[in-house]
Order: structure tokens, then C-alpha cells, then sequence
């Protein structure tokens, strides 16, 4: 069970966005980012810095979203208990 719940979360695809919808990004649930997409109205040289923080943002929430679904995905096979190492 714990192999086909590890397959499972290899399989669950997140995606997160900032800035308004201009920084997508997409990734699994084993903690693995699959695209970043950036609008070009997003890249103002006057303001790296908005583009930046944007870009973190999405990454972050994609992240913890990927982490959570995995967590309760191992949660329900293994009974709650933490197995370090599984994700």
C-alpha cells in the first residue's frame, strides 16, 4: 500500500500564482517544479524586485500545497505515524 501511495504522489501535479496570475508555476507532489511560466508584462527592469518576490511566492505555495497532499496521502496509508524519508 505504502509503494502504490508513494506512485500515487509522484502523479499529483499543483499549480500556484502570484503577482496577480502574472508568475505561474506547477509542480508535484515530490516536491519537483515542472514549469514556471512568467508573463512578459511581469518583467519590468524598473522593478526586478516585484518579479522576484512573485516568483518566490508561487514556488512556496506550489511547494507547500505539493507537501500537504503528499503528507495526507502517506497519512491515511501509514495511520498518521511520520516515516522520515518516505517524502
Amino acid at each position: 500500500e505504502l509503494s502504490r501511495a508513494q506512485d500515487e504522489i509522484k502523479d499529483m501535479r499543483f499549480t500556484a500564482s502570484a503577482g496577480g496570475g502574472m508568475v505561474k508555476v506547477e509542480g508535484t507532489a515530490d516536491m519537483r517544479i515542472t514549469s514556471i511560466t512568467i508573463d512578459p508584462d511581469a518583467c519590468d527592469p524598473a522593478d526586478v524586485e516585484l518579479l522576484q518576490d512573485s516568483l518566490l511566492a508561487a514556488v512556496n505555495e506550489c511547494l507547500s500545497s505539493a507537501q500537504d497532499a503528499a503528507n495526507q496521502q502517506l497519512g491515511s496509508v501509514t495511520g498518521g505515524m511520520n516515516i522520515p524519508g518516505l517524502f
